[in-house]
């Protein structure tokens, strides 16, 4: 179980889904502990396995003056500091081979972004570290086609893989969930299903990615009916002033009750 090799995870013996969630990017110290705050009581009182997730920068933008970061080291201590004080594993993306080592210093899982999940240097270099590697499956790109990149993981003498469906190209404007892409990739590792970033709206004319929150339980609710392994969710306090994927992101006062209701959904089909 992929759950064993994270360090420090709660809970890992659970029969919960395990939960990555947390801002998109890291804005700074007291919005990243505020949020994990919250979203530990919660997954502490819901016996659910959780990561924090927060980017220590952000490559992919659509505009050059879109936000990127507050600083590399400045947000990996962050993260690092997060992990300390609440007693949890993190996780972040890496976007370059450098960054793998770098980062893999300060979290506990390295995470390949979608659109360089097929970058061959930059999915061993993670595998390399020996850190657990999430990697997204690409907007492009079918289920089966992930097997290739869980080998590429394996290959480099890494066992602890996982993949993550963020969802898939529907137009220009639009993606979509294939939820018969769920059995298929658990053949090859454990799945993980990104409720928020599967309801963007990219391409926008703006240049800023648009999204549907309001259909986050919609799309949650159907994964773990479906026997996902893990969630992935983003939060924020304050989603319209968050400086990445704010309209995606789910309001922190929401996900406790969201939680709660995926839970009892959870229970339900284990007794089946």
């Amino acid at each position: 179980m992929i759950l064993s090799k994270i360090p420090n995870i709660k809970h890992k013996n659970s029969d919960n889904f395990f939960l990555l969630a947390g801002p998109c990017a890291i804005e700074g110290e007291d919005m990243a502990l505020r949020i994990a705050e919250k979203v530990v009581k919660i997954t502490d009182k819901l016996e659910i396995p959780y990561v924090f997730k927060g980017s220590f920068k952000k490559a992919n933008r659509s505009r050059i003056d879109s936000f990127t970061g507050i600083g590399d080291e400045k947000a990996l201590k962050i993260l690092r500091k997060v992990s300390e004080t609440f007693d949890i594993p993190t996780v972040t993306d890496i976007h370059e081979v450098d960054d793998a080592h770098r980062a893999a210093e300060f979290v506990d899982v390295l995470q390949i972004p979608a659109f360089l999940v097929r970058q061959t240097d930059l999915v061993v270099a993670a595998a390399k570290t020996g850190k657990v590697v999430n990697l997204k499956k690409g907007q492009f790109m079918s289920p089966e086609s992930m097997e290739h990149a869980v080998k590429k993981v394996t290959d480099s003498g890494n066992e602890a893989a996982m993949i993550t469906d963020r969802g898939t190209m529907f137009g220009y404007q639009d993606l979509i969930v294939d939820f018969r892409g769920i059995p298929t990739m658990r053949k090859y590792a454990p799945v993980v299903l990104d409720t928020t970033h599967s309801l963007q709206q990219p391409n926008q004319p703006s240049g800023v990615t648009g999204g549907r929150p309001d259909l986050i339980e919609t799309i949650a609710r159907a994964g773990v009916a479906n026997n996902v392994d893990g969630l992935f969710i983003e939060t924020h306090f304050d989603p319209k002033s968050a400086k990445s994927d704010g309209a995606n992101m789910l309001d922190l006062q929401y996900l406790e009750n969201l939680l709660t209701h995926l839970t009892a959904i959870r229970k339900t089909i284990q007794s089946f």
